[in-house]
């Protein structure tokens, strides 16, 4: 399961920095993701192939008053929910009353947490960090997290390290293919997961909110092992008023994490929300694959089912890879259809290529079009060979593909996938540029060098200049 870690202290400690600087390698995804309140971000992380989620929440300082108090509950309670705990620290305000409460109500959790010493650049550490000893952390931590100093430390530290044998034990406990079942309350999840089921395996109530954990169910169907998970619904920020609720949504981003395949499921009668788009957005960011299942599909007249096919056309066009289905849960039509959808979309996710293959489609994409001119000079492509999988990440070797436009990169990424036939799951692309080892040869000249070198440049610009004319002539 993927770790949790949440970051809890006083206001203006530099949390949100801190943030900031764990989910980089995910362009320090920061999102209001949807049923949350308002003081607290969720982000993505990933750090030497272990990837985890960090929990931001709001502000504490102990005295808090009406909207303020319940704000700080629910930012307390999130701890309870997080695997590891960091409780960061002003190293310039030095140790106060607020820290003092908030560490005290860490120690009553029970929980795995660790001290953290923020902003300790300009000034020596030990000295800055004296104070918040007392506090009796069996571990502290001193960083400066604006400088991204003792950052990789701590994630060294606090992070399992991923092991040869964990993607084998993740398979025994949950065989074949893990499909992870998503969308807003009430839109037909539970009654989609029993139906693929055969059995009335997870509860289904009409009200929403009924799924308030993710549940693993390993099945096997015509030969073929499947691991569904049933998870909670995640609805508008602003709807959400049960804690209980609030929490499931980290199950939610949990189980995302951990499928191989995402089910989208979204409620036909009330069309395409700005909540499923949402939710889609943390799919494509986890890299994980997608299929879109419209369900509530019976009873429709023709009017609705066009209007509807219509909105989900237009505003997921930018998922044309993606399969979508029309479904009714509620009486199996249309889901049987998509066990073959979420074949293919395994199969593209787990693809290996060879690179001679790889480089070959690169050649001929670059043949066909050519990368633009950057300061007079060609970008190059050169050969590209595969770097991963679960999304397929594919790296591309070249001069100056720092410069290579977005529109290329999508160019590229549409011919791969066309050529590759991946469907369903997203596809990462990688450039790395090889070192001129001309780059420095200028500057290891020595001047007398320099200035024979600038004169031979313009004898033969004049030459070049004097056998024109004479060819004119």
């Amino acid at each position: 399961m993927t770790p949790v870690i949440a970051l809890v202290g006083r206001p203006n400690v530099g949390k949100s920095t801190l943030f900031n600087q764990m989910t980089r390698s995910r362009d320090a995804l920061v999102a209001d993701f949807p049923g949350l309140t308002r003081d607290r971000k969720y982000g993505d992380g990933n750090y030497e192939g272990q990837r985890f989620i960090v929990i931001d929440t709001g502000g504490l300082t102990g005295d808090e008053e009406g909207l303020d108090a319940e704000m700080a509950r629910q930012s307390l309670q999130a701890v309870e929910e997080a695997d590891i705990v960091l409780f960061l620290v002003d190293a310039r305000a030095g140790l106060t009353a607020g820290d003092e409460t908030i560490a005290n109500h860490l120690r009553r959790s029970g929980k795995q947490a660790h001290l953290v010493v923020n902003k300790t650049d300009g000034q020596d550490p030990d000295i800055a960090a004296a104070d918040f000893y007392q506090l009796g952390f069996e571990s502290t931590f001193l960083i400066a997290a604006s400088h991204n100093r003792g950052i990789r430390s701590l994630l060294e530290e606090l992070l399992p390290t991923p092991e040869e044998g964990a993607e084998q034990d993740s398979a025994s406990k949950y065989p074949g293919i893990r499909i992870g079942v998503v969308g807003r309350p009430n839109v037909g999840k539970s009654t989609l997961v029993n139906r693929m089921l055969g059995e009335d395996r997870v509860v289904v109530y009409d009200m929403p909110g009924t799924t308030r954990d993710s549940v693993y169910i390993p099945y096997e169907r015509q030969g073929k092992e499947y691991t569904l998970i049933d998870t909670a619904g995640v609805r508008r920020r602003k709807n959400v008023r049960e804690a209980v609720e609030k929490f499931s949504i980290i199950k939610t981003l949990q189980a995302i994490e951990d499928a191989h395949v995402v089910l989208l499921v979204i409620d036909a009668r009330e069309g395409l929300v700005d909540q499923d788009l949402h939710l889609i957005g943390f799919v494509l960011d986890a890299g994980r694959s997608l299929v879109i299942a419209v369900n509530k599909w019976d009873g429709m007249d023709p009017e609705e089912r066009a209007r509807v096919k219509e909105q989900v056309q237009r505003r997921l066009d930018f998922l044309d890879y993606a399969d979508k289905h029309y479904i009714s849960a509620l009486h199996g039509s249309g889901v049987g259809v998509m066990y073959e959808s979420v074949q293919a979309c395994y199969d593209s996710a787990m693809a290996k290529w060879p690179t001679n293959r790889l480089t070959a489609i690169l050649q001929d994409a670059v043949a066909q079009h050519q990368p633009p001119m950057v300061q007079g000079r060609r970008i190059k492509l050169r050969f590209a060979h595969q770097g991963g999988s679960n999304p397929p990440r594919i790296v591309v070797h070249g001069n100056q593909v720092e410069a290579l436009p977005g529109s290329y990169k999508r160019y590229l990424e549409n011919t791969f996938r066309k050529v590759l036939d991946v469907t369903g799951s997203p596809i990462r692309f990688e450039f790395k540029s090889g070192e001129n080892p001309y780059a420095n040869k200028v500057e290891r000249m020595t001047p007398r060098q320099r200035v024979k070198k600038d004169n031979d440049l313009k004898k033969g610009r004049r030459v070049k200049k004097t056998r024109q004319k004479s060819i004119k002539r």
